[in-house]
């Protein structure tokens, strides 16, 4: 039976939620640590690390642990994992969690263990490992312990899951890194090189939440932004419009559309048959991208929704795992150590 310091995990490459047994999600931070390079001293973690992110000296820098999905850096992952469940759940006696922590579909064994042992260094009892379209699905409310076949595209920061799941068990799977942080990487770029105009991470990640699209929308207005003219060095506003962001993206949104149609064929015809009566379910802050829904749509021929609280799926999927009894949800892990 499960404690009540019990916790779920959702470990992204962009923000780290935490969700706890009939709390709910009780914590959301940015997976952005600031570190002194010259004392390798971490300042700040989560959101005041991403708030000092250009407002600092040259010596800070502002470093994500993740990369893709998965741990690019231990130590500091460890350290801010940490950091945050101490938040989350303030220590209180000898109690220790078991805590359920996602990971993407992709990861090879050496990764699995990186996480487990991240898990492990912040005093857990045990440790279970889910896979991210399997925890989406379930925070989505899909009927993934039935026998019938629910697609989840589950798009993140780092990756894109998508899977195809029946009967409690990924059937086909994939792992791609066209995602949202890939959309912010094209935009800046393509400011750069059409506009000579220098913009970090946040106005991308503006530019994308308010004008990006996959597809043409009513009423497009020009958005403004302002960067570093890097012909003079000064400030420069200038207006950008969503068809050329919509152009600029278009290779993400390319990549992941062929990774639905190459799951969907390598999936048996029985599958197929539910997944054209039941729809794509879409999962992960980019399932809020505009247009998206609608592109998919288009190109697959399949009806596609967007889950309630898309961003907050595989968080929620960690709880209600958290709520099944072990000997009844050992089909839902790919690895555990009760």
């Amino acid at each position: 039976m499960f404690n009540s310091r019990d916790i779920g995990v959702d470990l992204g490459t962009a923000n780290t939620l935490i969700y706890k047994k009939d709390k709910g999600i009780i914590m959301r931070e940015p997976s952005v640590v600031a570190i002194d390079e010259r004392s390798d001293v971490i300042l700040h973690v989560g959101q005041d690390a991403k708030d000092v992110v250009g407002r600092t000296p040259e010596s800070v820098k502002a470093i994500s642990p993740l990369k893709d999905g998965v741990i690019a850096d231990f130590d500091i992952a460890a350290t801010m994992l940490k950091m945050f469940i101490e938040k989350a759940i303030p220590k209180k006696g000898f109690l220790k969690p078991r805590i359920v922590v996602c990971i993407p579909s992709g990861v090879n064994p050496v990764e699995r263990r990186a996480v487990r042992q991240a898990a492990f260094s912040v005093g857990a009892k045990s440790v279970a490992i889910i896979e991210e379209p399997m925890a989406a699905a379930i925070g989505a409310g899909l009927p993934v312990e039935e026998p019938v076949g629910c697609m989840v595209v589950d798009i993140g920061g780092g990756t894109t899951e998508i899977a195809v799941i029946s009967l409690g068990n990924i059937v086909e799977a994939k792992s791609i890194n066209s995602a949202g942080e890939a959309i912010d990487e094209c935009i800046i770029n393509y400011i750069n090189k059409r506009y000579t105009l220098l913009i970090g991470s946040p106005t991308a990640e503006h530019i994308k939440i308010n004008i990006a699209s996959a597809y043409p929308y009513p009423n497009e207005e020009d958005f403004a932004i302002t960067g570093r003219n890097l012909l003079d060095g000064f400030p420069k506003e200038i207006k950008v419009s969503p068809k050329e962001i919509r152009e600029c993206i278009k290779p993400i949104i390319n990549e992941i559309i062929i990774g639905i149609k190459d799951i969907l064929g390598k999936i048996p015809p029985e599958l197929a048959s539910d997944i054209i009566t039941n729809g794509i379910t879409l999962t992960g802050g980019g399932a809020n991208l505009k247009g998206l829904k609608d592109r998919i749509e288009m190109e697959t021929g399949m009806p596609v929704s967007i889950a309630e609280n898309p961003s907050d799926c595989v968080a929620i999927g960690t709880g209600k795992v958290l709520e099944i009894p072990a000997k009844q949800s050992s089909a839902l892990f790919s690895d555990t150590e009760y």
